[in-house]
């Protein structure tokens, strides 16, 4: 593992140990060219995934990609991380346990919708709204009122 403080690429594992939901070993590494100390994440992956978009064209699943997307939806909202981690987590788990290597991007999108409205309110609004392409003041209106009309929860 490169060093992020120096580039050097002979790094030292001083601790491995289980995240707490076990989703990823946590590494505490040693850099012995500068001295730095750093933590690297590595996940566990089942299954290569494709996601097949909704212009047919097909992209490897990128875990990161789906974080970025999560942490703009909840950016700012009173939410603790290891929460957003564990929808994270969660997401990839059904994915890559569903028995498919292909999966499209909408399957994706109404996972982390489904995940978002669990969460909070704000952030499945601000998700949804790009995800299902808002173009105007009413399309917020309409959404608003179904989430309204449904008996959810208010927060």
């Amino acid at each position: 593992m490169r060093c992020p403080f120096c580039g050097n690429d002979d790094t030292q594992v001083k601790d491995s140990r289980p995240t707490e939901d076990n989703s990823a070993i946590r590494r505490r590494r040693f850099c012995p060219n500068c001295g730095a100390r750093f933590t690297t994440f590595e996940r566990i992956q089942l299954r290569e995934l494709t996601v097949i978009k909704k212009n047919g064209l097909k992209a490897p699943f990128d875990r990161d990609k789906l974080a970025r997307s999560i942490m703009i939806a909840t950016r700012k909202r009173p939410i603790d991380p290891e929460r957003i981690e564990r929808l994270i987590n969660g997401i990839v788990r059904r994915l890559e346990s569903s028995g498919e290597n292909e999966i499209k991007s909408d399957a994706i999108g109404e996972l982390v919708m489904d995940g978002l409205a669990a969460l909070d309110k704000v952030a499945y609004v601000r998700f949804a709204s790009v995800y299902r392409n808002f173009r105007e003041a009413k399309d917020f209106e309409e959404f608003i009122g179904s989430l309204s009309g449904a008996g959810t929860d208010d927060d």
